[in-house]
């Protein structure tokens, strides 16, 4: 007689939330204040804006624009001002920092307004592996949105997982 397989993982009542879906969609495009920096330390102002005004901001459609100075100028606060009112229109987004620095924003604000009330009462596990950069930062706000509410917080995946939180009873 054949043995009947049951997926106990399946079967568990376990919900599992991906924080890779809620990686941005949009390209990134970065714009370094370095290259527009005379001997690299200092920003003039007019031949600053004369530049700004020659660059084909169309390159940047729909993109999200990471604006930033890769080297240790001290850059006035006016120059992201500039350039981002120079990309209003053809961008998508304007951001003044790096890729990382954007990526802990940009989940901090999604995680901050997701609607977690299904998860309420449930087990959960929040995904760990993923092929897109998820910050630390996001697992953490995950958690302590959810902790208030639910039953259980696992991390990893459903056949694998680490226990973070489980409600006292």
């Amino acid at each position: 007689m054949a043995e009947t397989l049951i997926n106990r993982v399946a079967n568990s009542g376990i919900i599992t939330i991906n924080l890779e879906h809620y990686y941005p969609k949009a390209e990134f495009a970065h714009f370094d204040l370095k290259d527009f920096l005379f001997m690299e330390i200092i920003l003039k102002e007019k031949d600053f804006r004369k530049l700004l005004k020659e660059i084909d901001w169309d390159q940047y459609q729909d993109k999200i624009l990471l604006i930033y100075c890769s080297n240790e100028a001290i850059i006035p606060l006016w120059a992201y001002m500039l350039v981002a009112s120079h990309a209003e229109g053809p961008v998508k987004e304007t951001y003044v920092g790096n890729h990382e620095a954007y990526l802990n924003h940009h989940y901090q604000s999604v995680i901050e307004n997701l609607d977690l009330s299904s998860y309420a009462e449930k087990r959960i596990v929040i995904k760990g592996c993923s092929n897109k950069p998820v910050p630390a930062g996001a697992y953490q706000t995950i958690t302590r949105r959810l902790k208030p509410t639910t039953l259980s917080i696992m991390f990893g995946e459903p056949c694998s997982m680490v226990p973070i939180y489980k409600r006292p009873k």
